[in-house]
């Protein structure tokens, strides 16, 4: 019986549900959205293109490995963790001679891949295709076929995949400068390949000979990889399991299938984990705030029916059948809206995963992932979120006299009741409590996600205390309100008279200013203070840097020799691990090294830092116990272990990284080599330094400050992404905005008609309602304000060391008043709408 009541209810009463049902909606997208990128990362298929031939492929290791055992009641309990490093892991090239003779292998191809950036003018614009370096014998893992010339042979012989001959426009016979580890050099074309199954989508590949490969590759007697290719009547798996066997006792993996895939692209293996991480923190994120929102529409719409719900418990329905009721009610609408909303969420994750390949931010290797899981779990979070938003707003009407229902239909409650007010106290402490442990937290990962955390728990302290705020703010107001005339008088009435009603158009208000102003501050404040430091840290008079892969060795020492030149610094920057924690680090030569940068050492000296030293932040120092003279055991970015002795500890770490390395120690550990910058001290001018490094393409001479404001436009770039992540939770929290004010005007077309009935004009009423939103509009912003200014200080406390937190005013008023435009809109429309009547037939209307 219940459900029929509840499908009538449904059907009679559709705009009193549209606005839960766009709620819901929007909700169950979003989550849907999230959750498809979260299986991308789980599930995403990485497919491979250089090993088409090699149905069997051995790589190194891409992982450090901690196993801890415990001994506990008699039990011992073994735990294993992996984290992946940064660079490409390098083999021994005694693995190859291992599968020599082994039974079912038919042929060994050694693989190097290195970097190979061809720099010629005419090639184009090759940034959506990374240019790698290849030696000719490996080209049969594809296979590449000769279609023009012949294979490299000599140290100065190259030959190019078509797909770049096209763009270039180059032909055999043709030189090309190829930027690749070491300094520039052109080649001869001798030849063009192509792949026999169709061009590469996501590579550009060029081969030199044996020779210059492995001197571009720069590891002596090591190998990117090795594709095993079965004999005759070997099957995959069979050849898989005698390689496996054959290779028992090393660190080599051994690879089939799409699992060769990320050994080929480890920028798609690492994007798994950042994806993994990126949509979960944007899905709970989604699901915190939208739970935030339901619950607020569906009390605002259980209020707006009242009456109604009184009289069923004056004609003596049950606390049960209400709640049933409701329940049902719910279900229903949760169901529509969870279906079309999943729908929609699909495109929607498509188009995010898209422009996060647009951004650079996933890489176009990992192939999006869609399957029924994500749109499973939006229709079941929509249909418990609606059931439990509709127990809870029915809990005050449903166990209330039915005497008292009926009183308090026509006049709001002056108070909320006091397991209300607790709640809300008890979510302002937790609220306060995050604030808290954020100002302590100095790392990203950690704090990030307390920092969103702590904006929601806030937010909906200030939806429980919603009334009682309401109520204090018009006492505030009182005074400004009644001098603005008749409009601001009953505005005020209203405030102190309807504070609930009220408070639900505060909340979102509050969520949408203080979530959007976290979002926008809360990167610029990490990166100011980061180039703030680097900035202050910088003792150069110039910069190298290049605008291709990086600036070569043989420029830096070209100009260490220059009549005039100080000191010349080459930073090349990676990330390491001690133990299975992340540092990003950095290394730097050694000589002259004070002359161009200073850290502000605060323990220890830079006097003599050299191949076996390391240099630490505070951070760092305090986290693994460090001082000047201890020994320090990491994982450089290659998988490769060493000890060195720590000679300072400083202060910028925002600005240089946790830890600094001699250069030559780091640059033969990761995959580019090259400089990002060199640090240049001298006398000399910008266009006698420029000279000085003019055959090397690419490379320029620019000022700290255009560095700076370079590093600004990076920051900007990895801001973006951050922004699109939150922007679609943003945009619900809008839409929610809109939502709940036009159902809180919608609903008093009654009111609006008495008011007329009593002399006041349509100008009147407008002009109330424009004072409300008002009014609604500058509790929300200085409610939502106060919290965007409390995380962020505490952000700022415990990632820079000092509360101040970057805040770009022209940002922080755009805010505020895209939030104004949608208030006044929001309330605007349906007011006018609502008053469109004539007031005697709304008035004599039946309820």
């Amino acid at each position: 019986m219940m459900l029929r009541y509840a499908l009538q209810t449904v059907r009679d009463r559709k705009g009193g549900f549209i606005g839960a049902f766009l709620a819901l909606m929007c909700a169950a997208a979003l989550i849907t959205a999230c959750g498809t990128l979260l299986e991308t990362g789980l599930r995403g298929t990485i497919r491979t293109e250089r090993y088409t031939a090699a149905p069997v492929v051995v790589s190194a290791d891409q992982n450090v490995h901690r196993t801890t055992v415990k001994h506990k009641k008699g039990k011992t309990k073994v735990k294993h963790k992996a984290k992946p490093i940064a660079e490409r892991a390098w083999l021994s090239d005694d693995i190859a001679r291992k599968l020599k003779g082994v039974p079912g292998v038919g042929k060994v191809v050694p693989e190097l891949t290195f970097l190979a950036q061809p720099l010629t003018p005419a090639a184009g614009d090759l940034a959506d295709k990374p240019a790698y370096g290849h030696a000719w014998e490996s080209a049969a893992l594809t296979p590449f076929r000769l279609v023009e010339g012949k294979a490299p042979r000599a140290t100065g012989d190259l030959v190019i995949d078509r797909g770049l001959a096209e763009r270039a426009h180059l032909k055999t016979g043709d030189r090309l400068t190829v930027q690749s580890t070491q300094a520039p050099r052109s080649y001869r074309i001798t030849g063009v390949a192509a792949p026999s199954e169709g061009a590469l989508a996501h590579q550009t590949s060029l081969f030199f000979s044996a020779g210059e490969a492995e001197r571009l590759a720069a590891h002596p007697g090591k190998i990117t990889a090795l594709g095993v290719v079965p004999a005759e009547g070997t099957g995959t798996g069979e050849l898989k399991n005698a390689v496996t066997d054959a290779l028992a006792g090393t660190k080599a993996q051994v690879s089939t299938g799409d699992d060769r895939g990320p050994v080929e692209f480890l920028d798609a293996a690492g994007a798994r984990i950042k994806l993994v991480s990126m949509g979960g923190a944007m899905g709970g994120t989604s699901l915190l705030v939208a739970i935030l929102v339901v619950v607020g529409t569906f009390a605002l719409s259980v209020q707006q029916r009242h009456r109604e719900l009184a009289l069923l418990r004056a004609i003596a329905a049950t606390p049960k059948q209400i709640r049933g009721l409701l329940g049902r009610e719910a279900l229903i609408v949760g169901a529509a809206a969870g279906v079309i909303g999943s729908l929609a969420g699909i495109p929607l994750g498509g188009w995010l995963h898209g422009r996060f390949v647009d951004m650079g931010a996933v890489p176009a290797t990992l192939e999006r992932t869609v399957s029924v899981f994500p749109s499973l779990v939006a229709v079941a979070a929509t249909l418990l979120g609606a059931w439990a938003a509709a127990r809870l707003s029915a809990r005050r009407i449903a166990r209330i006299r039915p005497a008292e229902a009926l009183a308090e239909a026509r006049v709001e409650r002056t108070r909320p009741p006091w397991s209300r007010v607790i709640a809300g106290l008890v979510l302002l402490a937790g609220g306060a409590v995050l604030v808290a442990v954020l100002s302590v937290l100095r790392t990203e990962p950690a704090s990030t996600p307390v920092t969103f955390l702590a904006v929601v728990v806030l937010s909906s302290a200030i939806a429980l205390l919603g009334p009682l705020v309401v109520r204090a703010a018009a006492a505030v107001l009182r005074g400004p309100l009644r001098l603005s005339g008749p409009g601001g008088r009953l505005a005020h009435a209203n405030l102190r008279g309807n504070a609930a009603r009220m408070a639900a158009a505060v909340t979102p208000l509050a969520l949408l200013i203080g979530m959007t102003c976290t979002v926008l501050f809360v990167q610029p404040t990490l990166g100011d203070a980061a180039r703030a430091q680097a900035r202050e840290g910088i003792r150069a008079d110039w910069v190298l840097a290049a605008q291709g892969p990086g600036v070569p060795a043989e420029a830096a020492r070209k100009l260490r020799t220059t009549e005039g030149v100080e000191a010349a610094t080459e930073v090349v920057r990676t990330t390491v691990r001690v133990g299975l924690d992340k540092y990003p680090a950095q290394g730097v030569s050694t000589a002259g090294l004070t002359r161009t940068w200073n850290p502000d050492v605060t323990a220890g000296s830079l006097d003599g830092f050299g191949k076996g030293s390391v240099a630490v932040s505070e951070l760092a120092a305090d986290q693994l116990g460090l001082k000047p003279g201890s020994t320090l055991k990491l994982t450089l970015g290659d998988g490769t272990k060493t000890t060195l002795e720590v000679s300072a500890v400083y202060a910028r770490g925002l600005g240089f990284g946790d830890l600094t390395m001699a250069h030559d120690l780091v640059a033969r550990h990761v995959d580019n080599p090259l400089a990002a910058t060199v640090l240049i001290k001298s006398d000399r001018t910008q266009e006698q330094l420029a000279a000085g490094v003019a055959k090397f393409p690419g490379v320029r001479v620019l000022a700290p400050a255009a560095v700076d404001n370079l590093q600004a436009e990076r920051q900007q770039a990895n801001a973006e992404v951050n922004h699109l992540a939150m922007g679609l939770i943003l945009a619900f929290t809008a839409i929610a905005v809109v939502n709940t004010l036009a159902m809180s005007v919608s609903e008093r077309i009654r009111e609006f008609a008495m008011l007329r009935l009593a002399g006041a004009s349509r100008r009147q009423v407008l002009g109330m309602l424009r004072t409300e939103a008002l009014s609604v509009l500058l509790i929300g912003a200085a409610l939502g304000s106060g919290i965007a200014l409390a995380v962020l200080t505490a952000f700022s406390i415990g990632m820079t060391g000092g509360a101040a937190p970057s805040i770009t005013p022209l940002v922080y008023v755009s805010v505020v008043a895209v939030a104004a435009l949608l208030a006044l809109t929001a309330t605007a429309l349906p007011g006018r709408a609502a008053l469109k009547p004539r007031p005697v037939t709304v008035a004599t209307a039946k309820e």
